[in-house]
């Protein structure tokens, strides 16, 4: 295994445990979930700027004006994509709503404008730099064969939704598969879309956690 590759291996496994950390049912919410999601966020960062070698490709930002529309435009689709996805799983499944529900109970411990300010400045752009700059970005860089790009689309998005499994909670882990695997395939198609995809995570999670709950 190359030092790339264990690089990687180690920053995933470090986000799982984090992850593990924050929702499973033995530790979830001690001390404050937003204090340590926070706090997570700063790993993932670090880690992205550690183990990326060009990581001023990460700073680089073509056309911002174009950056910054397509980031609005995204995030503001994807809540219509949620919105419409949870009309349909309330009736296709009884326990959809009630596991939506306890999502929205861990916002919990801070007033909804410092998470608000949390997700925007400090957790989206954390995550959207790790699992698409650094793991999506990396994969496809180390994986063989012509369709690595695709392949490590797919398997980032995989594993950003399986590090959700200890929530217990299945409309969580499809919510981070979906939202994930839109991420993942807009990245896959213009990787110099990522400061795109930075703003429509952060404002994504701004709007369907605290400006306007779905």
């Amino acid at each position: 295994m190359t030092r790339d590759a264990r690089r990687l291996v180690t920053a995933v496994g470090v986000a799982a445990l984090l992850w593990f950390y924050m929702f499973s049912p033995w530790t979830a919410g001690r001390p404050n979930f937003w204090i340590v999601m926070s706090a997570a966020a700063v790993v993932l960062t670090s880690l992205t700027i550690a183990f990326t070698p060009d990581r001023r490709a990460l700073a680089k930002v073509e056309k911002p004006l174009l950056q910054v529309a397509a980031g609005v435009a995204i995030a503001f689709a994807l809540w219509g994509v949620f919105w419409v996805g949870d009309r349909l799983s309330s009736l296709m499944f009884t326990f959809a709503r009630p596991e939506v529900d306890a999502v929205y109970a861990m916002k919990t411990g801070l007033p909804s404008w410092a998470i608000a300010v949390l997700l925007l400045v400090v957790i989206g752009p954390a995550e959207e730099l790790f699992w698409r700059g650094y793991v999506q970005r990396t994969l496809g860089r180390l994986l063989p064969g012509r369709r690595a790009q695709d392949v490590a689309m797919v398997v980032t998005a995989v594993v950003y939704a399986l590090i959700h499994v200890w929530s217990l909670n299945f409309m969580l882990v499809m919510a981070a598969l979906v939202a994930g695997g839109v991420w993942g395939l807009i990245f896959r198609l213009c990787p110099k879309a990522l400061p795109a995809l930075v703003i429509s995570h952060a404002l994504w999670d701004a709007l369907v956690f605290v400006v306007w709950p779905i």
